[in-house]
């Protein structure tokens, strides 16, 4: 009788172990498609279906801000799909494929798994890309605009310092009173989840609320009324890093702001103190935006073959100091260097390979090799 009971058990347990595996992935179809070169369909056909693969994992954990637009040439990153996407796709199926004017297109269904989707997609974030999301509460309502002209002007100066700028509101992506108790509880999974959705390792978020701290025709002394409205708008923010290291998060900077806005009605006064106060909080953002840049940079080897002379040595060393981002470069010897670079190494030997007399040879976390073509 035991040994029936056992035997059940072991059956039982192997019935739920198919279903327990299945819950962790998720099966979603989608497209790639690449051009045939030279002729070779084969080889666009494998990198459609590479592409497809990404597609999927993208979908899967609802990456906003889609991975290929982060490089501007699809080589190398194709080839790190090819890579990556293997570890997190349990399966695959074709269910389709067309050839047309020289493009393949494919159609698969993979299964993904979430949770490696999510470190796959993250370790392509930059940490130059900000995620912003700061609602100001309406004027004579509780209600809250998630896009306004504080959030507006903030973003503009960002841009102006070339940083890639992500505005979270029009997303849809978050909620201010989920963000808020999330920021206030110090509840990390909401906020984990934008930065893998916005490929981005830097969140500004915050709070803006407002005071009317005198009202037009308001009685202030000496028989004299007020001619305007005096709004007060106050800001709590906080600039908040992931590490890329180990995934967790440290708030870099917090502070409580205000500026102050004179208008004939209270929405008016209201929008001239968000703009006074992004004129005051923009200079301690980016400054602090800018140490953590600086702070983040990796050493990275960078080899080149074929240098003939000095002077060309020395070209090259100036090509790669003009890369955006790259913080410096040390000349180690003929045609070795060690280059300061904040983000993924991958985008730095795609911007190498843009300058036209590169070809990237090989590449890792730390080191990338480069064949010289005058």
């Amino acid at each position: 009788m035991r040994s029936r009971f056992l035997l059940g058990a072991v059956v039982l347990l192997f019935m739920l172990l198919p279903r327990a595996a299945a819950a962790q992935v998720r099966c979603v179809e989608t497209d790639g498609e690449a051009a045939v070169v030279s002729g070779d369909a084969p080889s666009a056909r494998t990198e459609a279906v590479a592409r497809a693969k990404w597609a999927a994992i993208e979908k899967v954990i609802g990456v906003e801000v889609k991975a290929q637009s982060l490089v501007q040439n699809m080589t190398l990153f194709d080839d790190a799909v090819k890579t990556e996407a293997g570890g997190v796709i349990r399966e695959y199926n074709i269910l389709g494929q067309e050839n047309k004017n020289e493009i393949v297109t494919v159609r698969i269904r993979a299964c993904v798994e979430p949770a490696k989707a999510r470190e796959t997609v993250s370790a392509l974030a930059l940490n130059n890309s900000i995620a912003v999301f700061i609602p100001a509460r309406k004027p004579r309502s509780r209600e809250y605009e998630e896009t306004n002209i504080l959030s507006e002007t903030l973003i503009g100066k960002l841009k102006g310092q070339d940083y890639t700028v992500v505005d979270v509101a029009p997303t849809q992506a978050a909620d201010a009173a989920e963000i808020e108790n999330a920021a206030k509880t110090g509840s990390t999974v909401r906020l984990r989840s934008l930065f893998y959705r916005f490929l981005s390792n830097l969140l500004i978020i915050g709070k803006v609320d407002y005071n009317i701290s005198t009202k037009k025709g308001e009685d202030i002394g000496y028989g004299l009324n007020m001619p305007f409205n005096n709004v007060a708008v106050r800001m709590t923010y906080r600039i908040i890093a992931r590490n890329s290291k180990t995934g967790g998060m440290e708030i870099l900077w917090s502070e409580a702001a205000q500026g102050k806005g004179l208008a004939n009605s209270v929405e008016e006064a209201a929008a001239e103190g968000m703009k006074d106060l992004a004129e005051k909080i923009a200079p301690t953002i980016l400054d602090k935006v800018s140490h953590y840049i600086q702070g983040s940079a990796r050493k990275i080897s960078v080899k080149v073959n074929n240098v003939p002379d000095l002077d060309t040595n020395q070209e090259i060393k100036s090509t790669l100091q003009n890369i955006v981002w790259v913080t410096g470069v040390e000349e180690k010897s003929m045609g070795e260097f060690i280059v300061s670079y904040p983000e993924n190494p991958l985008y730095l030997a795609n911007s190498i390979r843009q300058k036209g007399n590169f070809r990237i040879a090989d590449f890792s976390s730390y080191s990338i090799l480069i064949d010289y073509q005058k």
